[in-house]
């Protein structure tokens, strides 16, 4: 990890990096949750919780999104360009983020991953992450409803 200057805090005007670099990141899916407004809004309901790495000038390299319910943590879109994988570099942003969640007495986390994504899957459940025995279920909110 010679190249990484820092693992620090995501802040607002660091979206348009992360947001690119997530579009380039296969596995991860993006969606009307994730604009750039969408974006502030969680950081500011999770201050210092999410973060990124960045290389000495300054390049970000990696990203992800941290917050809590006040019971359970969740991680989204989790990141490292693929020229710096293999590195350390996502297992230290996991690092930053549960640090930030341990200090809020928060004892677990969830992160999604899309069944097909392998690289994602493997990533994770090398580094101590087990397969949940529950189904996920999702519906739309509509304005107005």
């Amino acid at each position: 990890m010679s190249e990484i200057l820092r693992i620090r805090a995501f802040v607002s005007s660091d979206y348009a990096a992360a947001r690119a670099l997530w579009e380039r990141s296969e596995g991860l899916g993006l969606n009307e949750s994730d604009t750039e407004t969408a974006v502030a809004m969680f950081l500011d309901r999770n201050p210092g919780h999410s973060a990124v790495a960045t290389t000495a000038s300054g390049e970000i390299i990696g990203a992800v999104l941290c917050g809590h319910d006040g019971r359970r943590g969740g991680l989204h879109h989790l990141a490292v360009d693929e020229a710096h994988r293999g590195r350390g570099i996502g297992r230290s942003l996991v690092e930053f983020c549960f640090a930030r969640l341990a200090a809020d007495g928060i004892p677990r986390c969830n992160i999604f991953v899309y069944e097909e994504n392998r690289d994602g899957t493997k990533f994770w459940l090398h580094n101590g992450w087990h397969e949940a025995t529950w189904k996920t279920l999702q519906k739309r909110v509509e304005s107005g409803a």
